[in-house]
C-alpha cells in the first residue's frame, strides 16, 4: 500500500460577486437545519469499553458495568476537554512552521527541509553533518526569529501574524517592545524548535520500526496512529484531494454510488492553511480548500447534483469552525471565495496530479487572476478559481469533536460520504473506535466513509472496509496516499 503523507497548501480571499445567486443561496440555507453535537453514550460506547478493557485509561480500567456507567457522563465531558487542549499545542506548531517557512515577515531565504532533518536539535550536528552548517542554520534561524518579532510589533491585517502575536503576546505575556521581551520570546521559539525537532525524530524512529514489521498493512496501520500524541493542527492541503477523487472515480465504477444520489456530505477536520514545510505558503490569505474540492469532484463525475448537495463540516477548532462560518455568511450576502493554489515548479509533479491541480474549480467557479508570487517563496505557478456564493452558502460548519461528539440525526438526514483525511492519524485505537461508531450512526445504509488512515474494526461495527485505492502525487520517496473505503451495513 501506498502510505499517507501529509503537505499544506493554499489560501483564501472573499471578492464581492454576482447577487443574482441570493435566491438559491436563501433557499439552501432555509434547508439546512443548524443541530449541536451531542456526546457518545454510554450504552453506545460500551460495546468499545469490553472490546478494548485492555488498554482502557486508568480512570475506566478494572471497572464494573455499573461504575462505568456512573463515570462516563464526567469522562467523555473530561476527555473531550483533553482533546480540545491538543490545540494549543497544534498553534505551537503552525507558529513554528510559520517561523521556518514563511515570507510574509522576512527576506530571508526559507528553511530548507534537509537542513532541519540533519540536525537533531539546534547546534547538535547528526554524523555526517558539518559544524558550519549547524552554524550557518543558526544563523538563518536567528534572522527569521528577529524579523517576526519585529514584524509583531507591527501586524497590521495580517491573519498569521495577529496568531503569532496572539500566543507570544496574549497568551505568553512576552512584551515584544522591550529587549528583555524579546529574548523571552525568541527563547520560546528556539525551544518549540527544538521540540518538534525531536518530536520529528521520534516519528522516524517509530516509522523505521513499523517498517521492520515487513507486513504492509502493520506499517499502514501504525502510521494510522502515528501523531496519537502530537497537538491538533488544522493544516491542509489538495494532494489528499485528489486522492480522493481517483477513490471516487473507482467507486463509481464499481457502482457503489449511482448517478446524482450523493446528496448529504461530511468532512471530519476540513483544515485551514497557514503554512507548512512543503506546499503551503503564506503570501496569500487563509484559506480552506477540501470543503469545495470535494464539492467540486462530485460535481464532475456527476455522483451530485449542484441544487441538492449539502456540506456539513465537524471540526473542533475554533479558527476553522470561525472561518467556515464567516465563509458561509459572506456568501449569503453574495461574496465569492477564492482560492490560490501555488505549484512549485522544483517538485516532481506526476502528470495526473498536474492535470488535477490545472481542473480544480472548474464546476464551482472560474479561473481569476492569482496574487504576486514573492521572490523568497521561490519558482512557483499559482493558478486562481473564484468559488460561487452559491457553493460556499451550501457549507454548514458544525463545531463537533468526532471522538466524543456527533449529530442526532434522523433517516432522511443522513450521510452518504463522510471524509476524514490525515484526521485519526491524531488518536489512538480507543479514540478512533469511538470516532466510528460515532461515524457509523450518523452514515446512511449503504454510505461510505472515506480516509487515508486505517482504523480499528471491531466485529460489531457496522462499518467495515470494502476496498482501497492507491494514488501517488509526485516522485519523491512515500508521496502518496491510500484511501481506504468504509462502508456501512444496513440495520
Amino acid at each position: 500500500m501506498l502510505l499517507m503523507r501529509k503537505h499544506l497548501l493554499l489560501s483564501t480571499t472573499f471578492l464581492c460577486l454576482l447577487t443574482l445567486a441570493l435566491p438559491l443561496i436563501a433557499q439552501r440555507q432555509q434547508s439546512v437545519p443548524q443541530r449541536q453535537a451531542v456526546y457518545i453514550s454510554f450504552a453506545e460506547a460500551r460495546p468499545v469499553l469490553s472490546a478494548l478493557d485492555e488498554i482502557l485509561p486508568a480512570a475506566l480500567k478494572g471497572k464494573t458495568e455499573q461504575q462505568l456507567a456512573a463515570l462516563w457522563p464526567a469522562w467523555v465531558k473530561q476527555r473531550d476537554d483533553e482533546i480540545r487542549a491538543r490545540l494549543a499545542q497544534g498553534d505551537d506548531d503552525s507558529l513554528i512552521n510559520f517561523l521556518l517557512f514563511g515570507t510574509s515577515f522576512t527576506k530571508q531565504p526559507r528553511v530548507a527541509l534537509d537542513q532541519i532533518t540533519r540536525l537533531k536539535s539546534l547546534g547538535q550536528p547528526v554524523p555526517g553533518a558539518q559544524p558550519r552548517e549547524a552554524e550557518q542554520l543558526n544563523r538563518l534561524l536567528s534572522a527569521r526569529i528577529d524579523d517576526l518579532l519585529q514584524s509583531l510589533n507591527s501586524p497590521g491585517g495580517n491573519e498569521r501574524l495577529l496568531f503569532a502575536r496572539r500566543i507570544l503576546v496574549n497568551q505568553n505575556r512576552f512584551q515584544l517592545p522591550t529587549p528583555h521581551g524579546r529574548e523571552k520570546a525568541a527563547a520560546f521559539l528556539r525551544a518549540g524548535m527544538n521540540r518538534v525537532l525531536s518530536e520529528n525524530a521520534g516519528y522516524a524512529r517509530a516509522l523505521e520500526a513499523a517498517q521492520l514489521l515487513g507486513d504492509p498493512t502493520e506499517e499502514f496501520a501504525e502510521r494510522s496512529r502515528l501523531f496519537r500524541s502530537r497537538g491538533l493542527a488544522s493544516d491542509t492541503s489538495i494532494f489528499p484531494n485528489f486522492a480522493l477523487e481517483e477513490a471516487l472515480k473507482s467507486i463509481q465504477a464499481r457502482g457503489l454510488f449511482a448517478p446524482g444520489s450523493v446528496r448529504r456530505v461530511a468532512i471530519v477536520g476540513p483544515g485551514l492553511d497557514f503554512t507548512d514545510k512543503q506546499e503551503g505558503y503564506d503570501f496569500y490569505p487563509l484559506q480552506t480548500i477540501q470543503p469545495f474540492a470535494i464539492i467540486d469532484t462530485l460535481l464532475r463525475l456527476r455522483l451530485a447534483k449542484p441544487n441538492e448537495l449539502q456540506l456539513t463540516t465537524f471540526d473542533l477548532s475554533p479558527r476553522v469552525n470561525d472561518h467556515l462560518a464567516r465563509t458561509r455568511q459572506r456568501a449569503r450576502a453574495g461574496q465569492s471565495y477564492v482560492v490560490q493554489l501555488p505549484r512549485d515548479l522544483t517538485a516532481p509533479w506526476q502528470p495526473e496530479t498536474v492535470s488535477y491541480w490545472e481542473r480544480f474549480g472548474d464546476q464551482i467557479g472560474a479561473p481569476v487572476a492569482p496574487v504576486t508570487v514573492p521572490v523568497a517563496a521561490g519558482d512557483l505557478r499559482i493558478r486562481a478559481v473564484r468559488i460561487r456564493p452559491s457553493v460556499a452558502a451550501s457549507i454548514s460548519p458544525v463545531d463537533t469533536n468526532i471522538v466524543m461528539q456527533r449529530l442526532e440525526l434522523p433517516p432522511a438526514e443522513k450521510f452518504d460520504l463522510i471524509i476524514g483525511t490525515n484526521i485519526f492519524l491524531y488518536y489512538d485505537n480507543l479514540d478512533q473506535s469511538l470516532a466510528m461508531m460515532n461515524i457509523e450512526r450518523m452514515l446512511k445504509p449503504g454510505g461510505l466513509l472515506l480516509s487515508n488512515n486505517a482504523m480499528l474494526e471491531l466485529p460489531f461495527f457496522k462499518v467495515h472496509s470494502i476496498g482501497y485505492s492507491a494514488t501517488i502525487y509526485s516522485e519523491r520517496p512515500n508521496d502518496g496516499d491510500t484511501i481506504v473505503w468504509y462502508q456501512r451495513a444496513p440495520d
